[in-house]
């Protein structure tokens, strides 16, 4: 462990964490914008390059997936070159990307500019390991819980920015242009506000890691997302599901034989951090499944027997709700964590979004279901999410914090990513007869139930995680100076 006062920190510091913690959470909010940006967008781009939904779901996916891997690769180099240098190359490139899918004219540069703006997610374990090297003791922990809360609060806002300019162009681009205007403006706010103080490690970057990773994800998405369309036995299908299996073998003997790895296998399956990095898996899965859920189930017209008939504008609306209560909660979820502790903040917060899950499961025909579903799902993500980013550097060393939080954040999105790919499945295996390509209600309620039980299978993972691995002393302040 380090000990606290070898911190290169000074009283200046000290007084500019208000400044810095702010800088890094309109940041993480922007990086979360991003992601949910396209998705009431889908119906529209489909209609748009003529395509079906499961090509379209890339323009969600690519992010996703770009993320998964840029994401333990930045967070190396943050520990190598310092976390605020990273910080800025993140935010110029989801700044690159949002021009290149603005500009864009073609569905295939529109998704290679979201997989660009995708790799902006490792802003978030870069900003609380920041956090956890800056900030003093008695910060920290509700400075993690704010900046990991705004991926949540991020990811409702850019469903209500883009439905309040959907209400005013027939366009996809003008989100972009939105969302690079917002990139630039956090690039700034952390240029001029935030401050690098933490020890840099030396070494290089495991480029074949990322690689193999790149591939094995790859391959695994594809086979989920076209097994209705090339058929699950096919050759394809099976090839693709095999070269998957035979590139995690590859990787995992890379990451087991190379000096630094792009992932150390003890921080993502070891003791104390396996069941973590599960729960967050499984939690990613449930968010932006229900994220990609509602966008479509909303813009579906009452003509097909089921769905809301509303518009782009309609998806935000709904989700206002959900931002209003996961900003009271996330401000709220540092002292409850402090009381009863990350895991069971966690298990608790995953309850709440299982539940909102049950509720359109079981009534979806009303605006007060969507509006109910909405509210009680931002206290659960509210809690949930600013518990996972202090329970995954809780139990390591500061100086594999950065690193530690990539890989959580890693499983997440790659949870996020298989989300995407499965509901797409789901819903294009069940369609109704006479509208070729609209999914059978049935095919929603079946989606709906399995983001539910995955938020609640989140939630007993972190019970258990709670009892099998209690928190230190005084939670994270008591790994600090220890």
């Amino acid at each position: 462990m380090v000990d606290i006062a070898a911190r290169p920190r000074t009283d200046g510091a000290r007084t500019h964490t208000g400044l810095t913690l702010l800088a890094l959470s309109v940041s993480g909010m922007v990086v979360s914008v991003q992601q949910t940006l396209v998705l009431p967008l889908l119906p529209q781009l489909m209609r748009h390059f003529q395509t079906s939904v499961g090509s379209v779901t890339w323009v969600f996916t690519a992010s996703l997936l770009a993320g998964a891997v840029a994401t333990p690769l930045l967070s190396r180099l943050g520990d190598m070159y310092g976390k605020k240098n990273l910080i800025l190359v993140t935010m110029g490139l989801l700044l690159a990307g949002s021009i290149v899918c603005a500009l864009s004219g073609s569905l295939p540069v529109l998704i290679a500019g979201r997989a660009l703006q995708g790799t902006s997610s490792a802003l978030i374990p870069l900003a609380i390991g920041m956090i956890r090297d800056s900030f003093p003791p008695a910060k920290v922990t509700s400075g993690i819980g704010i900046v990991s809360a705004t991926m949540g609060v991020g990811g409702s806002m850019g469903m209500i920015v883009t439905g309040l300019i959907a209400g005013h162009t027939s366009s996809y681009r003008p989100e972009f242009w939105i969302a690079a205007a917002l990139a630039a403006a956090g690039l700034v706010m952390v240029v001029l506000s935030a401050r690098d103080v933490g020890g840099r490690t030396g070494g290089r970057p495991d480029y074949l890691g990322a690689a193999l990773l790149a591939g094995l994800l790859i391959c695994l998405l594809l086979a989920i997302s076209e097994g209705n369309d090339w058929g699950w036995s096919s050759g394809g299908v099976v090839g693709l599901f095999a070269a998957a299996a035979v590139l995690t073998a590859v990787w995992v003997l890379v990451e087991l034989r190379v000096r630094q790895p792009l992932v150390r296998l003890g921080l993502l399956i070891g003791r104390q951090s396996l069941s973590a990095n599960f729960a967050s898996m499984l939690l990613g899965f449930s968010m932006f499944a229900a994220f990609t859920l509602i966008s479509t189930f909303v813009q579906t017209p009452r003509s097909v027997g089921y769905g809301l008939g509303g518009d782009v504008l309609d998806v935000g609306l709904y989700m206002l709700p959900s931002t209003v209560t996961m900003l009271v909660c996330s401000a709220l979820a540092g002292r409850i964590a402090q009381r009863i502790g990350a895991a069971n903040s966690l298990a608790i917060g995953s309850v709440f979004a299982g539940l909102s899950y049950l509720w359109l499961a079981l009534s979806h025909s009303h605006a007060y279901d969507m509006l109910g579903f909405s509210a009680v799902q931002g206290i659960g993500f509210g809690v949930a999410y600013a518990a996972l980013g202090t329970l995954a550097v809780q139990h390591v060393p500061m100086d594999q914090s950065g690193i530690a939080s990539g890989i959580n954040s890693l499983v997440r999105t790659a949870g996020g990513s298989v989300s995407a790919a499965v509901t797409a499945a789901v819903l294009t295996g069940e369609t109704i007869p006479a509208l070729p390509g609209v999914p059978q209600l049935h095919a929603y309620v079946l989606c709906f139930v399995i983001v539910a039980v995955g938020a609640w299978l989140a939630a007993a993972v972190a019970v258990v995680h709670g009892i099998r691995h209690p928190a230190p002393a005084r939670g994270i302040e008591a790994l600090e100076t220890s």
